[in-house]
């Protein structure tokens, strides 16, 4: 029923009290009094009873002048800080670069703009109609509406808005709400079910093993007899950061040297990064690593296509596997001793998987939470699938290939921005089986600014919708086994790729803060607190020093889910920027392997002269620049507040519905507010920078 919005009592006075007495005097010069209350005589008469229209005028255009003149202090104030964050960026970055990114925000700094020439001229009317006496209660045909009237409008509008928000909202949002709870329950019960399978595989010891001693104990010094030859590739482009220590580390692999070959695959299109790599490989190179440069003229496909173009060599008939490592990885010298042994004995294996370790995961918070999720990823869902079902997603990385399974699959394609999961499907619909070694960790690094992050995660979760429409015709037609095709279709792409951004964008970013403005369709405590703490808790266990994190590990990801939908759809309806690729920028982070190799790595540059003995001097001189050209500074970039804030939103809103029954609720949507205010300001920061 609606709240009564009666306030014909407000202004009552309190209850008589006493006996009325009339007092009657017989001189005419006096008047008759009635006294209703033995203070009544004494009470000060009402201010307003003596004001006459022209006084009630007065007052009301000052009050109108005091809310005009502050609605434009406040845009004048908001336009001043806009002022100093632009003259900031210039400051830190060129003028031209500034102008360019301020470009993009040309629509929203219009209507700020607007606001303020509309609060002026408002303002500048308020004050000419003073001045002329253009006072509306001069007007004798203006109808000025009473205080009952205003209070009876109030009511009906009020009313009216429960009535089409209890009959036409809430039914909607609330269908809404229970067919993403289904999903939300569905995908709680599939990660509950891969911590079971991981917990079965902790107890049992699982894990693949290399029966006997792949390699004769007498080969020393590596007579190839029993080694394999093994394609290493690097691919890599403008990486001025983390080229040396990822060759570096290649090149330090514990393998024949005349059973390996390295390819540093370099799409760099600055000459300056393409003149230090290639020094890198000519040091190495005279050290009798087996190591050549290679670097393509034209650059289509993004990785993809670099890596087809360099298995199309003719010398790569000659090797049996290939590992690709991306330039910020760093392998330990026995990586390849421990997962080529693998394919021995075992034709049908195509693919093994290493695990990547971060060496900036306590970085900061950002950091953090990604060491959360890749957590999980490595030691449930990729050990799981892998014992259990012998495929998952290839990981781009710290993988080696069986190269007839890569030509038999089809090889590289350019079709996707997820040309590791590409490949990986095909294979798998080949029937070739993979292996994940949670043992064996390769250094890496993890984006450190969220704008890196933010990209990273656009081309991961919209290049699998764009792989998911090209590969459901043949998923469907090939000959593997009916529920191969049931876990790659409902678990692998829908469940895994598509539902979990939708729900978790669905319920908590729009639902969710929207039943603070419609309570008939509240959701239940069990929904927005229990499960999702549980299945935070289930995240975490395989990083157990990440608890301490749980609750911004929990709004994150619900913030996050606004990317990861975006990116979902671009990739699901092929739209502009589902074929988007930016290479994640990467710090250059240094290993201890990188730190006990900082003697070698001095000596190096003190004998350039003699290695580069065909390079001229001027060559040298102009090396000898870009080597000691100074590194950017690095930003320290941490969550955005824009996140955060959107993530105390969805908190604000979850802790609304548990005390909306004590009388709370006001204070809430005020808070709610002042949240959104700072949305929208960080929103404009995020436009500037």
């Amino acid at each position: 029923m609606a709240p009564g919005l009666d306030f014909s009592d407000w202004g009552a006075m309190e209850t008589r009290k006493g006996t009325p007495v009339v007092v009657k005097m017989d001189n005419p010069n006096y008047s008759v009094v009635e006294i209703e209350d033995p203070d009544a005589a004494f009470r000060p008469v009402e201010k307003s009873r003596g004001k006459n229209a022209k006084q009630v005028t007065w007052v009301l255009l000052l009050k109108a002048h005091r809310a005009v003149g502050c609605v434009a202090w406040m845009a004048t104030l908001f336009w001043a800080l806009l002022g100093t964050i632009k003259k900031r960026l210039i400051f830190r970055q060129d003028v031209g670069m500034a102008s360019e990114k301020l470009g993009k925000g040309k629509l929203l700094f219009t209507v700020i703009k607007a606001f303020l020439v509309i609060s002026l001229t408002i303002l500048a009317f308020e004050i000419i109609a003073y001045f002329n006496g253009w006072h509306y209660f001069q007007n004798p045909s203006l109808h000025i509406p009473r205080t009952s009237d205003i209070q009876g409008l109030f009511h009906l509008v009020y009313v009216t808005w429960l009535w089409f928000r209890a009959d036409y909202i809430a039914p909607l949002i609330q269908a809404l709400s229970k067919f993403c709870v289904a999903l939300f329950l569905i995908q709680s019960a599939d990660r509950m079910v891969l911590c079971l399978g991981c917990f079965w595989i902790k107890y049992k010891k699982i894990k693949p093993r290399i029966e006997g001693n792949p390699f004769k104990s007498n080969d020393v010094e590596g007579s190839g007899y029993d080694y394999p030859m093994v394609l290493v590739q690097i691919p890599m482009c403008n990486e001025r950061e983390v080229y040396e220590q990822s060759i570096s580390a290649v090149c330090q692999l514990d393998w024949p040297k005349d059973r390996l070959l390295i390819q540093v695959l370099d799409d760099s299109d600055d000459e300056s990064i393409q003149c230090l790599i290639k020094t890198e490989v000519a040091t190495w190179n005279q050290r009798g690593i087996n190591i050549i440069y290679r670097h393509r003229l034209i650059r289509t496909g993004y990785k993809a296509g670099n890596l087809k173009s360099a298995m199309s060599c003719e010398y790569i008939l000659a090797y049996e596997f290939v590992a690709i490592f991306d330039a910020d990885f760093q392998p330990n010298p026995d990586f390849l001793k421990q997962t080529v042994p693998h394919f021995k004995d075992n034709p049908e294996l195509g693919l093994v998987q290493a695990r990547w370790t971060f060496v900036n995961k306590d970085e900061n918070l950002l950091t953090r939470l990604q060491n959360i999720n890749l957590c999980f990823h490595f030691e449930v869902e990729q050990q799981v699938n892998g014992v259990f079902l012998n495929f998952f997603g290839f990981n781009g990385t710290a993988g080696v290939w069986r190269i007839r399974a890569l030509e038999e699959s089809g090889g590289w394609l350019e079709r996707t921005t997820v040309e590791d999961m590409d490949i990986a499907v095909r294979a798998h619909l080949n029937g070739w089986k993979f292996i994940f070694l949670n043992d064996v960790k390769v250094l890496c690094e993890v984006p450190e600014s969220y704008e890196a992050y933010r990209k990273q995660q656009h081309r991961w979760h919209s290049g699998p919708m764009h792989l998911f429409r090209l590969c459901l015709p043949a998923i469907i037609t090939s000959k593997i086994a009916i529920w191969k095709k049931a876990n790659l279709i409902l678990l692998f792409f829908l469940l895994r790729k598509l539902i979990l951004p939708f729900y978790s964008f669905t319920l908590f970013c729009i639902i969710l803060p929207l039943t603070m403005f419609v309570p008939e369709a509240e959701l239940p405590v069990w929904v927005i607190c229990y499960v999702p703490v549980f299945m935070s808790f289930l995240n975490i266990l395989p990083a157990p020093k990440s608890f301490p994190f749980i609750v911004p590990y929990l709004l994150f990801e619900n913030t996050m889910s606004v990317t990861k939908f975006n990116a979902m759809v671009s990739g699901l309806f092929k739209l502009g920027s589902s074929y988007e690729w930016v290479v994640t920028k990467k710090a250059g982070r240094s290993s201890e392997s990188d730190l006990l190799a900082a003697a070698e790595r001095e000596s190096k540059t003190t004998n350039q002269l003699q290695i580069q003995r065909g390079a001229s001097e001027s060559e040298l001189i102009e090396l000898n620049r870009l080597k000691a050209a100074p590194v950017p500074v690095k930003r320290v970039n941490k969550i955005y507040r824009k996140e955060l804030t959107l993530a105390f939103l969805l908190l604000t809103a979850s802790v609304r519905s548990l005390l909306s029954a004590q009388g709370v609720h006001f204070y809430f949507l005020l808070f709610q507010g002042v949240t959104f205010l700072l949305v929208g300001l960080d929103l404009i920061g995020e436009q500037m920078s």
